[in-house]
């Protein structure tokens, strides 16, 4: 590796360092406006939200102190395709969105359900194998159900956390 070129990656390694432990103080200080209030088991819901600030900003300055005294040694080459497969960055990127936009309009589980079938399609687009054909949309739509149904009465029946549904009965 030439001088040129290390230095070049110890400063991104550095900047990305930075980025993390930025994000992890980001989302300590968004916890401090959060209830802290005990609830089940004596754990207020600011925990999760600090134990991930701390966790990344840990991350983050180990990532920036070990870059800036030699960076990422004995790096094994990048795996995968030099250039980004878009067509199937959209496909994900499209079930994600659309997750979000119809879950309080199709509920948690069907929206879950196209959010799988849409990231499915991008990821065997990126693997040269996109099936566009109706029994494998069906397919997808089936598993997508299979996994997003029991996840959601797990929620809404066993922890009794509410998640957008269907119909009011919890269920759908």
């Amino acid at each position: 590796m030439t001088q040129q070129h290390s230095s070049r990656s110890t400063g991104l390694q550095t900047v990305v360092g930075a980025g993390v432990l930025v994000l992890g103080c980001l989302l300590a200080w968004g916890a401090t406006s959060i209830s802290s209030e005990a609830g089940y088991g004596g754990v207020g819901p600011n925990f999760f939200p600090w134990v991930v600030a701390i966790v990344l900003v840990f991350c983050g300055a180990l990532s920036i102190l070990h870059a800036r005294t030699g960076g990422f040694r004995d790096l094994e080459e990048a795996s995968g395709d030099e250039q980004a497969h878009w067509k199937g960055f959209v496909w994900v990127s499209a079930g994600l969105l659309l997750n979000a936009l119809l879950i309080t309009t199709i509920g948690f589980i069907l929206s879950c359900a196209l959010c799988f079938v849409l990231a499915v399609r991008g990821f065997k687009s990126s693997e040269g194998r996109l099936d566009l054909s109706a029994k494998a949309w069906i397919k997808d739509l089936f598993i997508g159900v299979a996994v997003a149904a029991p996840v959601f009465w797990m929620f809404t029946q066993l922890l009794a956390i509410n998640l957008p549904g269907l119909t009011n009965t919890g269920w759908l």
